[in-house]
Parts: structure tokens; sequence; C-alpha cells
């Protein structure tokens, strides 16, 4: 009757059990919480390996990408080396040979004769300056 009063019909378990199973479990769990601990650890150092190698790899891209932006520019800034034959990428529009000319519009100043038909051969405008040129 006595072990009926000290069963709390936890199903035969006695704190006794527990206490001398959790001494064992104590050391077990401290051997499994420092494995833990080191697989953590080492999975840290792999991430931490692994973003640092993509970001090196995104640094170098990105060098590269700088590197062949200033290629380009240096080569677009060049009229020598560029062979741009479309002139609206180079910004400027292509200069004639005549542009520099000195003696360029000069006829802007001057009427412009306006030609008339005259269905008389006679009296049309090509007739008279054949005649004012040859003739007179």
């Amino acid at each position: 009757a006595s072990d009926d009063d000290d069963d709390d019909g936890g199903g035969g378990w006695s704190d006794d059990d527990l206490d001398a199973s959790s001494d064992e479990d104590d050391d077990d769990d401290d051997d499994d919480d420092e494995d833990d601990e080191a697989a953590l650890q080492a999975e840290l150092a792999k991430i931490r390996a692994e973003r640092e190698a993509a970001k090196r790899k995104e640094e170098e891209e990105q060098a590269a990408k700088e590197e062949e932006k200033m290629e380009e520019a240096a080569l677009l800034g060049n009229p020598l080396l560029a062979n741009n034959n479309n002139e609206s990428s180079s910004g400027r529009l292509k200069r004639r040979w005549n542009e520099d000319v000195v003696f360029r519009n000069q006829a802007k100043g001057e009427p412009e004769i306006k030609k008339r038909f005259i269905n008389d051969t006679v009296r049309n405008d090509f007739h008279k300056r054949f005649l004012n040129k040859f003739i007179r």
C-alpha cells in the first residue's frame, strides 16, 4: 500500500530513475551540442565562403564591364578609330568637303529668274539669250 501512495500514476518511472538518466543524457547532450555547434560553425564558414566567392565574382564582372565601357568610350572618342557609318550614333553630322570653302553661297542674294513658257520659238527666253550671246 505504501507503494501505491508513492505512485503518482506516471507509468512506473520514479524520480530516482529520472535523475539517474538525466545525468547520462547531460553528458550525451553536451557531446551532441558540441557536435551540432561544430557542424553549424562549419556550415556558417561554408556559407560565408560562398558569399565571398559570389561577391568577388560580381566585383570582377563589374570591373570587366567598366573596362569594356572605357575601351568603347576610347574607341568612340577617337574619330580615326571609329568606324561608324551612321551619323546619328556619333552625335555629329558628317561634314562635306566644301563646307569650309571661302566662296560659297555667293548666288544666294540674286533673285531667281522664273522660266516662262512661250510657244513662239522666236520670242522664247532661250532664243533671246542665244541672240544676246552670239549675235550682238
